[in-house]
């Protein structure tokens, strides 16, 4: 079967978080399944294109009155990596935005990307399933059903949308979509893509697919309620029958203490020994003091926003330190909570130290140095630092929402469930509990080594929804 996945990011080309891990990690796992998979995103300008060779020129891309003369680029990895190229809306610094703001015309730059969708699907790459990706791609299944409805070349073809977090919504003012051709469309309504006032790109997603599915079985469940639907759980509740949710996968070939080329010495479930140097370089890099070496250390990967209990780590912040922890922090997000942990740092530099930014090589460094990991988050579609810290033994400390509920165990981990700075205390207290005995902790460890997050069983269940999807027929 062939499929098209569209997309806005994916490693190792464009990054911002775990949507792109997906969308680089899931058509090798389908292609090993026999799916013929291809992807197809901007050439933003920092995607490498080394490589990588031009395979169409000018690609027909015709939004009223403009049309957009567009190239592809092609680089072959395991699967087909196809880039829509045109500079003057893609090649720019961010991939969204700069300094903190949302570029003014992302309602045509990913419009043109759902267009090149179907024009890649026209001209280089019919597929059976054109597989669009949160809100970026939520209009190639609107263009389809509504301007190419009675195309022949697109007969056939059923459309999957993966909700990679609902809270994210790709909003515009109506009157913008005159410059994308669906203003005399029929869609800018309640039951198409109108949301109080505005046009919703991923509800155009929502509406318009023949199916979705979300990253988390507890997720796909959690939108549908007012608290975690950011409100579309309306129109989630009415599609339930065609949602489904299905588990990220990690991807083992780049997340291994065995084999992990970033980190100090590398060590298995058999040998815990290379963990502990992996500590030692950690307390280094951060110029935490030697008592590090023998009190628990967290580690936090994270954006630093309120999705992710930023607001949480920052409250109880000081009692973290004097429950007898070390902290050590990468991210980046919010200015105010990038505040709030530069602030944590200043008033316990012995303690608490923060690295503000995004460094891959110094996240796989945390994983395997710290001694647990924290992910208070707020909600969690699905959430991947978990899975990395249970293979390298890193016992996570997690709140119970979305993917987190669904993979952290309690012989694996720890977990609360009430969102309030005292509920993520007593997690860390039974963690520190459990590292105090010695022997019990070793026995987490391996517990969570144990556990296989791999894209095998992932894959299965994407393989087998694109096989109820083409039955359809």
């Amino acid at each position: 079967m062939k499929i098209l996945m569209v997309a806005s990011e994916a490693a190792p080309f464009a990054k911002t978080g775990g949507l792109a891990d997906v969308v680089g990690s899931l058509p090798a796992a389908l292609k090993a399944l026999g799916h013929d998979v291809a992807v197809l995103l901007p050439r933003y300008a920092t995607v490498d294109l080394k490589g990588a060779r031009r395979v169409y020129d000018h690609l027909p891309i015709w939004i009223p009155p403009v049309h957009y003369d567009a190239a592809v680029y092609m680089a072959e990895r395991e699967t087909p990596f196809y880039f829509v190229d045109y500079p003057p809306l893609f090649d720019r610094p961010g991939l969204y935005g700069e300094n903190g703001l949302d570029y003014p015309d992302n309602h045509i730059r990913f419009a043109v990307l759902a267009h090149a969708a179907l024009a890649v699907s026209r001209y280089m790459f019919r597929p059976d399933i054109l597989h669009g990706h949160d809100w970026q791609a939520g209009l190639a299944p609107v263009y389809l059903r509504t301007l190419f409805a009675h195309d022949p070349t697109f007969m056939g073809i059923r459309t999957l949308f993966t909700i990679h977090n609902v809270g994210y919504h790709g909003l515009f003012p109506l009157a913008a979509m005159a410059e994308v051709g669906l203003s005399d469309s029929g869609v800018l309504r309640p039951e198409g893509m109108e949301f109080f006032g505005n046009a919703c790109y991923i509800k155009g997603g929502l509406n318009f697919s023949d199916a979705l599915n979300t990253v988390s079985p507890t997720y796909a469940r959690e939108i549908q309620t007012p608290e975690y639907g950011f409100g579309l759980d309306g129109v989630l509740r009415s599609r339930s029958r065609v949602l489904t949710g299905i588990l990220n996968g990690a991807d083992y070939s780049e997340w291994n203490p065995e084999t992990d080329r970033h980190i100090a010495a590398h060590y298995s479930s058999d040998d815990l020994s290379g963990k502990q140097i992996c500590k030692q370089d950690l307390v280094n890099e951060f110029g935490l003091p030697p008592e590090a070496m023998d009190a628990p250390l967290i580690g936090i990967v994270s954006r630093f926003t309120s999705q992710k209990g930023a607001d949480l780590i920052a409250e109880v912040a000081d009692g973290i330190v004097y429950a007898g922890y070390f902290m050590v922090a990468l991210g980046a997000g919010e200015p105010q909570y990038e505040l709030l942990f530069r602030a944590m740092a200043a008033r316990h530099p012995s303690r608490i130290a923060v690295r503000i930014g995004y460094d891959n090589a110094l996240a796989h460094k945390i994983e395997a140095g710290a001694d647990m990991f924290v992910m208070p988050s707020h909600y969690e579609p699905c959430g991947l630092n978990q899975m990395y810290s249970m293979k390298y033994g890193t016992p996570p400390v997690v709140r119970a929402t979305g993917g987190l509920e669904d993979t952290v165990g309690g012989e694996t981990g720890f977990k609360f469930w009430q969102y309030d700075g005292q509920a993520l205390l007593g997690a860390l207290q039974a963690a520190r509990a459990a590292f105090a005995d010695k022997e019990r902790w070793r026995e987490f460890m391996r517990n969570g080594m144990a556990q296989d997050f791999s894209w095998d069983a992932s894959a299965a269940q994407y393989s087998s929804l694109y096989q109820r999807l083409a039955a359809r027929g």
